[in-house]
């Protein structure tokens, strides 16, 4: 089902993102997690997409089609463009459509200065362009509560963003963040800009203090002071930072139900006990 479809039908969504193993061996070892995240009934799943040359945009498609085969579970995949020609757009364009996936995110993709750049997009809103004009998929949108680290400021963000929306971008998923003033903010600023479609808040928890510095640097994302004294005290205790860092998941999350969001999008980190622990949080007010 399209996801567009979904947010008609009812708010707020829910739903979990995850990435292709590593491994083969592991794709044939996901079970266990599929099943417990099948279990938490999350309107969709997205599936994260490497870069040019990686093995894992094969994992990528043969993750969807164990899902789309196993579960009754709606996908989204996530197609970068920066580092792929048309052509091999074209190439994951079918794999997708036979596999009779419906969602797309359509990205640029992070820059690798490893990896030579194409030329056939630049941005995620030529990819969006080139999809609306030759598949019927329903397209996803990334965006940023904070801005994207590579604006100058939030009035260059919003414009870029209006661009995708433009070009056919159906519904937009947030980069992480810890702050929900941030996202309000930026869903006002939407508003003012004439953007209507659904916007789905990302969160993700916190039980690893290394993967979270890791990731906030990539992203951009902003650690409030009442978030680093939780990581300052809680740091070198894993089981205590699991414990904190899921309480303070939690409570943003009631807090973005309570403001009417249109739906929580739960970066898992493959996870299955973070989904499941999170879900049972909140499966009364979802």
């Amino acid at each position: 089902m399209k996801i567009k479809e979904i947010y008609k039908r009812k708010r707020p969504l829910l739903s979990f993102e995850i990435y292709p193993p590593k491994r083969n061996t592991e794709l044939q070892n996901i079970d266990r997690t599929l099943q417990i995240l099948a279990d938490c009934h999350p309107d969709f799943i997205s599936i994260t997409f490497g870069a040019a040359g990686s093995t894992a945009n094969n994992r990528t498609i043969e993750l969807a089609k164990k899902i789309k085969k196993q579960y009754d579970i709606n996908l989204l995949i996530h197609l970068t463009c920066i580092n792929y020609r048309r052509d091999e757009i074209d190439d994951f364009i079918q794999q997708l459509t036979e596999c009779g996936i419906e969602n797309v995110l359509a990205l640029r993709g992070d820059r690798n200065p490893d990896i030579p750049e194409k030329k056939d997009f630049l941005h995620a809103s030529d990819l969006t362009r080139y999809l609306t004009d030759h598949t019927d998929f329903c397209i996803g949108g990334a965006c940023y509560p904070e801005k994207h680290p590579e604006s100058e400021d939030r009035v260059q963000d919003i414009t870029n963003m209006k661009k995708k929306i433009d070009a056919g971008t159906d519904f937009l998923l947030t980069q992480l963040f810890f702050e929900n003033d941030f996202f309000y903010a930026f869903r006002q600023n939407c508003r003012m800009a004439g953007i209507t479609v659904p916007v789905s808040a990302g969160i993700m928890p916190v039980i690893n203090k290394n993967q979270i510095e890791r990731m906030v640097t990539l992203c951009g994302a902003s650690l409030p002071e009442k978030f680093r004294k939780i990581i300052t005290k809680y740091g070198d205790n894993k089981e205590a930072l699991f414990e904190a860092g899921m309480s303070y998941a939690q409570s943003q999350i009631i807090d973005l139900i309570a403001n009417d969001v249109d739906g929580i999008h739960l970066y898992t980190m493959n996870n299955p006990t973070v989904a499941r622990r999170l879900t049972d949080g909140i499966k009364h007010i979802i």
